[in-house]
Formats: C-alpha cells, structure tokens, sequence
C-alpha cells in the first residue's frame, strides 16, 4: 500500500477525500482487510460504527482512516471524530452508500468505519494481581466464539483475554462485529502453547481448566485466594493433555439435559460470571 491508502496513513492531511467509485485504490485496500493477509502486512483491521469509533478514540487507539457515507455528513459526533482524525495525522473519506455498502459487505451497513492500528498486549508484561481474572483460549476457531468471549469478558471486569496456539483472528471483521465494540477495551494476548506454560511456571496464578474428565463441579472452587486464569479448550478437541496438567483445578459445569456440550463462549460466560461471583455486584456500575 502507498502512503496514500487505508493501511499506511493520510494522503492529504487536513482535507476530506469525496470517493463514489468502488475502483478507487483506496477503497479497495480498504476493502482487502477482509483478508488476514492484509490485515497482517498492514497491521490495521476495521471496525464498523460510530460508537464503536469514539469509544475507541478514547481508549487511546490509533486511527488510520475514517469513513463515513454522505448521509452521515453533518453530524456532529461525525465532525467531531473527523476533526480527532486528522489531527491525529488520519485519512478522512466521504463515500457513498454504494461504497460503505461494498466496505463492510452489509446491505444495511453502518454509516462510520474506522481503519485502526492492531494492538496486542505482550504476555510477560501480565503481573496478575489478587482479584484479577484472565481467559485463555487453546486454539479457539470460530469468530463468532471470540468476538462473544471478549464481549463476556469486558462485562465481568476480566483483565484479558489469552489466545493459546493457532487461533482465529481477534481482529477479523466477523470477531470485531461481535465483541460490540469490547475489542478496543479488553486487551487481548497472543501465546505459543510453550510461552503459556512458561508463564504459568513464573505467574502466581490459579489455572482453572474446564475438562471433560474434570471432577470437580466449577461452583465449588476457591477463586478469591489468587488471580484466576480460566482455561477453555478448542471447540471440538478440549483441552490438551499438557495444558491440563499445567491447571490447579479441572472443572466441570452440570448439565442436565439431552445435549452433550455448552457452545465454547457460553461455557466462558459460565464460568467467568462465577469466578467473578464474589467481585461483582449491582451497584458496581452506579
């Protein structure tokens, strides 16, 4: 991509760039982070919404390019975050419906997008600390699962979310869409299996793994004596034996009816709400 593009940063800083025309360069780079392999030489991924674009802006996130359709001009959180942009040295465009549409593959599309940077927290930088709770995902694969799980996460108060092995992207538009926006505040962590053991070994953390073989009914384990890393297995496989013997508790949720397994991000919902349990209460928001 050339410095004029989505991915690299602005063309002419302090301008709006007016585009209706799908073949525009620029739309389509911005269209090609719907690829991992874009997303990776560019190091930016997308996020669709207005909302979602301010709440991002003021978590500290860097803003590459922002676009909004025309019927968005005018308003004046619109203005606002356009203004934030390029003082922030971003890229502004003004695209038709036609253009948003073709951007985020939706009929109905939202009438903001950012372009920001990727931002992954390094996991030896993670000092667990009393009262603190982390989810780490083996191989998690589905999109959807993550995006929810890192959703669930930012509403227990988690302090992160730790992917284990090969996993789906965090920043894929299908996981973004489904966080709601949790992406930009929960801050997510990539591992190797032996990294993660390698941290285990030196964090002093309690590991609680869900297991099949697990004979321990989750609601009976102490989670107040140390920080808590919930471990969680891949969708079909579970957990792998040398994860399994790296937790302090291998937990099990009843369940009473015909179906012989919790969807992976219902289980991570279950388990952290009760890990939490003693943490959260109703007034805690004001």
């Amino acid at each position: 991509m050339t410095n004029e593009r989505a991915g690299e940063g602005p063309g002419r800083v302090g301008q709006v760039k007016e585009i209706t025309s799908l073949s525009n360069p620029i739309i389509k780079d911005i269209k090609a982070l719907a690829l991992k392999k874009t997303r990776d030489e560019t190091g930016s991924f997308m996020a669709e919404g207005l909302k979602l674009v301010i709440d991002a802006l003021a978590l500290g996130w860097t803003i590459r390019t922002l676009v909004y359709s025309k019927e968005a001009k005018g308003k004046p959180q619109v203005e606002d975050v356009a203004v934030r942009t390029v003082a922030k040295g971003g890229l502004v465009l003004e695209v038709s419906a036609k253009v948003i549409g073709a951007i985020t593959r939706r009929d109905n599309p939202q009438m903001v997008v950012g372009i920001f940077e990727q931002k992954l927290t390094k996991l030896d930088s993670l000092r667990p600390t009393l009262g603190e709770t982390y989810v780490a995902l083996d191989r998690v694969r589905d999109p959807g699962n993550l995006g929810t799980i890192i959703r669930t996460a930012d509403a227990a108060g988690a302090s992160g979310v730790i992917l284990i092995g090969e996993t789906t992207d965090p920043f894929s538009l299908e996981t973004v869409r489904a966080t709601m926006g949790s992406v930009f505040a929960v801050p997510v962590i990539r591992a190797s299996q032996a990294d993660f053991l390698a941290w285990r070994r030196k964090a002093d953390v309690s590991i609680v793994a869900t297991h099949l073989a697990g004979a321990v009914d989750y609601r009976t384990i102490d989670y107040k004596k140390k920080p808590v890393v919930l471990l969680m297995g891949n969708e079909q496989q579970g957990i792998p034996d040398e994860l399994a013997k790296a937790a302090d508790a291998l937990a099990r949720i009843p369940q009473a009816g015909r179906a012989d397994s919790l969807n992976l991000a219902i289980a991570t919902g279950v388990m952290l709400f009760e890990a939490r349990r003693h943490l959260l209460s109703l007034e805690a928001r004001g």
